[in-house]
């Protein structure tokens, strides 16, 4: 049997993710073995096993890379930090499509059916969480203020609405990989007015919201219990834009305001979770968005926050109660 401090923890990321790798460092200070993999690498760099029905374990086997290998069943914890999944471009559109969907079906399943450890976070819950709508409604339901937002693809409406309000601006539902003539375009938060609603509104529903007299952006990431504020000083309707034009200072969120961001990760089942406020010119907070799984290892870099330490404490104790 494995001793509880050599079950390791699966780190499932891209190749090139440093904030994986502070997270990493962390636990390998405290000793705990790491198995990082990428359901990318799928094939001779990434080998899944698992054995059912026959074994007293829910499940049994191995998950093996070239350096390497863990019994799934002593798994202690799994970090789903940002994986990518293979598309086989080198088979043809039908093959492509069906070896994608086994590689989803198989090793996420295989992955999916592990007995009970600790996920930061869950890949079915974190797509549950993705849902701005269902956050919008979680949000106001806990208590917190949220800006008028209209969901609509009826162009009538969005005027009306943008007609009605001092400022409106358009969001994407949901970041997704775009581009134009070959090159990469972003959906940032931006103005919009009643004169650029046309009908192509109808096509897809659009996401439109009153804007926050702000002074201030909030990104709040939590970890299991631990929070950890940072305000945002940029003077950008969407501080993405540019992060040259940024200055940075933790602080601490008032008791409500902390107790009802815990409170939606509960909802949600996430261990962990990244929230984006605004703050107005009466100190009052605003709900924006919830990603159940944003970037936070500048926010490390910049502040001192120890959120790494955060991640890798949480990992270490995995699903022990």
């Amino acid at each position: 049997m494995t001793s509880a401090d050599e079950r390791p923890v699966l780190v499932a990321t891209e190749a090139d993710d440093v904030t994986a790798d502070m997270v990493i460092s962390q636990l390998n200070r405290r000793g705990v073995p790491v198995v990082r993999f990428n359901p990318a690498d799928i094939g001779a760099d990434l080998t899944v096993s698992a054995l059912f029905g026959t074994c007293p374990a829910p499940v049994a086997g191995q998950v093996r890379t070239p350096s390497r290998s863990t019994d799934l069943a002593q798994v202690r914890a799994v970090y789903w930090r940002r994986p990518v999944w293979p598309a086989f471009p080198q088979l043809s559109d039908d093959d492509a499509r069906f070896a994608a969907a086994q590689v989803r079906y198989g090793l996420g399943g295989i992955l999916y059916a592990l007995n009970r450890p600790l996920w930061i976070n869950h890949p079915l819950l974190n797509a549950a969480a993705d849902y701005k709508p269902a956050q919008l409604a979680l949000a106001q339901r806990i208590g917190l203020s949220v800006p008028r937002t209209l969901v609509t693809n009826d162009p009538d409406e969005a005027r009306e609405f943008i007609a009605s309000h001092d400022q409106v601006i358009h969001k994407t539902l949901r970041w997704t990989p775009y581009e134009r003539n070959g090159v990469p375009l972003t959906g940032w938060a931006e103005p919009v007015t009643a004169a650029e609603i046309d009908d192509s509104v109808r096509v897809t529903p659009h996401l439109f919201q009153a804007r926050v007299d702000k002074v201030a952006d909030v990104r709040v990431l939590v970890v299991g219990r631990r929070v950890f504020a940072v305000r945002i000083d940029s003077g950008l309707l969407d501080w993405r834009t540019d992060y040259s034009a940024h200055s940075y200072a933790a602080l601490h969120l008032p008791a409500p305001i902390n107790k009802a961001l815990l409170s939606c990760l509960d909802h949600f089942g996430l261990a962990s979770g990244s929230f984006d406020l605004a703050v107005d010119r009466a100190g009052d907070y605003w709900w924006l968005e919830l990603n159940p799984n944003g970037q936070w290892g500048w926010l490390e870099e910049k502040t001192g926050l120890e959120m790494s330490t955060a991640f890798a404490d949480l990992l270490t104790q995995g699903d022990a109660p």
